[in-house]
């Protein structure tokens, strides 16, 4: 009882001493973490007499959600003043007539129209369509079965019964231009898409480029040679592409286009989780089906597509690791790309 007491007392003592949230951690992992002063109370239970260990193990506990009680009222304090400090150190006078500055580019808008200008370079023409699609172009006619995980309702967003849905890929538009254009066909469909993620690296909204070209004479290495031009022109060095075996119902063969990593020149860190490599694309030669499904005849006419999250590689071009500040519209980071 007395140690249980000076424990407390000192925890007082040492939380009355905290001046920010950094230390309350410190203070919090002293008495709570896997190691603190409460889980080392509670390894001695074992070393009591059978009779005593009921009662210690509740005043240990009763330690326990002291500390944590505190510790939390404590952060709330702690929360509310450094608000006020942020508060007073932005506050803006209304008042006063707002200077003059030019507006900029966002970063994502500055990475599409780099990809797009390079393909369109290639001689690649641009195409659009609608983002609230059908669920046939979406899914069906690229050759994903409705047994498909991609499908589900915790990947896609459905709009409604009737089979509309907010586009997972820009796929659909590749659909659309072959249901309206004859080969030969080679174009780009930058957009939104959207999916249901959301962590550090992903968004539930989401830009990407995908690539289509149909003709007669289309074949693997002519696809890799126009992405290894791509991604070499886009990072503006003559960094080392790879191609891996992948799968894609709607290519066929399929391919993960990786670069070496930019941020370590392949000495191996964070960012690639140490193999040197970072992936940046998926691709493939198109399947049969999907030219049959369009109207385009897979004896005579063959082709490749690709696709890439525009984010993605605007992370990996500015250095940027968590793709929510692309849309918290915080006017210190977006004023870095101006």
């Amino acid at each position: 009882m007395r140690e249980l007491s000076r424990i407390r007392e000192e925890f007082l003592k040492e939380l009355s001493r905290v001046r920010d949230l950094k230390e309350l951690r410190e203070l919090r992992s002293r008495y709570l973490g896997p190691k603190g002063v409460i889980k080392e109370l509670l390894k001695r239970i074992k070393e009591l007499p059978k009779e005593e260990r009921p009662a210690f193990g509740q005043l240990v506990n009763e330690l326990k959600e002291f500390v944590e009680e505190n510790l939390k009222k404590r952060e709330e304090e702690l929360s509310r003043e450094e608000l006020e400090r942020k508060l007073r150190s932005e506050w803006v006078e209304l008042t006063v007539p707002p200077g003059r500055s030019l507006g900029a580019l966002h970063p994502v808008t500055i990475v599409l129209n780099r990809i797009v200008d390079i393909f369109k370079s290639m001689g690649f023409e641009v195409e659009e369509g609608p983002e609230v699609e059908r669920e046939d172009y979406n899914f069906d006619m690229l050759n994903i079965p409705p047994e498909h995980p991609a499908r589900d309702m915790q990947d896609t967003f459905y709009v409604n019964k009737e089979g509309y849905l907010l586009r997972t890929h820009t796929s659909p538009v590749q659909i659309r231009t072959m249901l309206k254009k004859k080969p030969p066909i080679q174009m780009v469909a930058p957009g939104k898409v959207y999916r249901r993620d959301d962590d550090p690296t992903h968004s539930p909204m989401f830009h990407q480029v995908e690539g289509l070209v149909v003709n007669e004479w289309a074949n693997f290495r002519h696809m890799k040679h126009v992405l290894e031009s791509f991604l070499r022109t886009f990072f503006g060095k003559d960094l080392p592409v790879r191609f891996r075996a992948s799968y894609f119902p709607f290519t066929e063969p399929s391919a993960e286009v990786d670069i070496g990593c930019v941020i370590c020149e392949q000495r191996g860190c964070r960012v690639c989780k140490g193999t040197g490599w970072l992936e940046v694309l998926g691709c493939g030669m198109v399947h049969p089906k999907v030219l049959e499904n369009c109207g385009i005849d897979p004896e005579i006419y063959q082709g490749f597509a690709f696709g890439m999250g525009v984010e993605r590689l605007a992370m990996l071009l500015f250095g940027i690791d968590n793709i929510k500040l692309f849309y918290e519209n915080d006017l210190r980071f977006i004023k870095q790309f101006v």
